[in-house]
């Protein structure tokens, strides 16, 4: 996608919103349709990365104290405890439920984490994050309605190259 810009742009058209991706990290900057920035989407935006750096720092603190090789279940329980000495709300196994029809259905689907009520987290403790791990984090954005999820591979030597940060509801 980098070089070749934004769909829109390419048709002649301004794209709605617009978004950069950097390495394995998602960067959005919304416009209204005069093109400032719209205040309230940029106030929410600084709370979800203030949220998303604090469990980032979370993550971070307990792969430093237990590194790679345990159980998913394991760094779990952990980042869950980590998170809770931070002051921050967090949901383990959460139920996501499915939406068909007006009406919720229980498929199985559990999130590991939810982060103060708008950031789902998925824990992997696997050699390396495959695209179906990223499309199952985009599934639980899109059924929760939450705007940003963190995928977190604790299986790596350094966390920092098993994080990604993925961004739901782009308009084109």
């Amino acid at each position: 996608m980098r070089g070749r810009g934004c769909p829109c742009v390419r048709r002649g058209r301004r794209p709605s919103r617009y978004f950069v991706i950097d390495r394995e990290y998602y960067y959005a900057v919304f416009f209204n349709a005069e093109g400032a920035e719209n205040a309230e989407t940029e106030e929410m935006g600084k709370e979800l990365n203030q949220i998303t750096e604090t469990i980032i720092g979370a993550a971070m603190a307990v792969h430093r104290a237990l590194g790679p090789g345990l159980l998913e279940s394991a760094y779990e329980a952990c980042l869950v405890h980590e998170l809770a000495q931070r002051g921050i709300k967090v949901e383990r196994q959460k139920a996501m439920p499915v939406k068909y029809a007006g009406v919720n259905l229980d498929c199985g689907y559990r999130l590991d984490l939810l982060v103060e009520e708008c950031v789902p987290v998925e824990l992997k403790a696997v050699d390396r994050i495959e695209r179906i791990h990223e499309v199952q984090l985009l599934s639980y954005l899109r059924l929760s309605g939450c705007e940003v999820g963190l995928l977190i591979n604790f299986n790596v030597r350094v966390l920092k190259d098993g994080i990604r940060r993925v961004v739901n509801h782009f308009e084109e």
